[in-house]
């Protein structure tokens, strides 16, 4: 109700600003015949300079938001293609940033000297095959470049060759509204069949645990990835379009219904390691400083103060894929190959927990018999009323 008399208001205001315009433009009638709304010189030239104004405000605000902001971007990759993937961007960022530069000069310089001046005629012509040789030649060769060096990054991000797949750990990470669970094939590098159908239970994935494949599977939902070792996910999504993002491994591939996907990478610095990195460390500083500073709001509201925040690997969801997308996410940990050996070993299997689950109750042991002493009624009574 609240919403609707807003909107009523809103709509009552604009009726009565038109109103008032129109007002005014009757006033205006009879009036002076330099107040027409033909831009004469002076129009021209305000107008002219604005546009100066107003390139000079994007090459200040772009420099301030470099100094003030660019110590958000993602810093050191934890994974082997990382790097070409940051190579990529900062190349294609460089030549933004360099064409935006020239263009935007020339676009509000064109405007301020070519501004209209009473009198002057703009020369016109059909066309300048020159000119369009020069702005078209040159944009595909730089744009072709940037696709074929994107195309080899990506082909060779993708490729797992035979050896590296018999080595490789293979992992499913199921996406639901709103939360992510992973499955590790076993020794059999093979995850056992999965239907949306056979959800149960426990069995929240829908695993088929007839097949001999998932007698080995285990289901988490805290993310485990040995460093320096080839890491094959397998994706599948249970309700919606939803996308594994993991953007300190520069990985992101789509979760689609009805269908698997794949991408693959290799770990390269632990999360204990990444913890100690100078920048990370110097983002957690400035976050904490954050929390604490409203933690003490917090606590004078009566509230409970914000835990200290440490940093750790995220899977993400990168698709708006419902109300709480936001906080659709998955703790990552990169171990070392003991200990991620000894953490998966410790977890038990799919099909262990599904017996456990399903067992029949033990049986009840039966009462002993106890003899029954047959009591006279009659005699109880009649001693009462003695």
């Amino acid at each position: 109700m609240t919403s609707f008399l807003v909107f009523i208001i809103l709509v009552l205001v604009g009726i009565a600003v038109w109103q008032l315009t129109k007002i005014f433009d009757l006033t205006q009638i009879g009036g002076s015949s330099n107040n027409d709304e033909i831009a004469n010189d002076r129009d021209n030239s305000v107008n002219g300079y604005l546009m100066f104004a107003f390139v000079g405000f994007i090459y200040v605000f772009t420099i301030y938001s470099l100094y003030a902001w660019g110590d958000l971007v993602l810093g050191t990759p934890a994974s082997e293609h990382g790097k070409d993937v940051d190579n990529l961007m900062a190349i294609s960022m460089a030549l933004i940033f360099f064409v935006q530069t020239i263009t935007q000069f020339l676009l509000h310089y064109f405007a301020f000297k070519y501004r209209g001046k009473e009198g002057q005629k703009a020369l016109y012509f059909a066309d300048n095959n020159k000119l369009e040789a020069i702005w078209t030649i040159i944009p595909v060769i730089v744009l072709a470049g940037l696709i074929m060096y994107g195309l080899y990054t990506w082909n060779d991000i993708m490729f797992v060759d035979k050896e590296d797949e018999q080595d490789a750990i293979v992992i499913e990470l199921y996406a639901k509204q709103f939360g992510w669970e992973a499955r590790y094939a076993g020794d059999d590098k093979t995850l056992g069949k999965a239907n949306v159908r056979l959800i149960e239970g426990i069995n929240t994935l829908g695993v088929d645990l007839a097949d001999p494949a998932a007698q080995d599977d285990k289901v988490v939902t805290e993310l485990h990835l040995p460093v320096g070792k080839r890491v094959i996910f397998k994706m599948r999504s249970q309700d919606v379009l939803h996308s594994a993002y993991m953007p300190h491994f520069r990985a992101q591939m789509n979760c689609v219904p009805g269908m698997i996907t794949q991408f693959s990478f290799t770990p390269t610095v632990t999360t204990a390691d990444m913890r100690s990195d100078e920048a990370i460390m110097a983002k957690v500083d400035k976050i904490n400083k954050i929390r604490t500073k409203n933690s003490k709001k917090i606590v004078a509201e009566g509230g409970v103060a914000l835990d200290p925040y440490t940093f750790d690997y995220l899977l993400l969801c990168n698709k708006i894929c419902g109300a709480s997308h936001y906080n659709m996410q998955m703790k990552i940990v990169v171990d070392t190959p003991a200990d991620f050996k000894k953490w998966l070993t410790e977890k038990p299997t799919l099909a262990q927990q599904w017996k456990e689950a399903n067992a029949p109750a033990p049986a009840v042991a039966p009462a002993e018999a106890t003899n029954a002493v047959a009591v006279d009624s009659t005699k109880v009574v009649a001693q009462v009323i003695k």
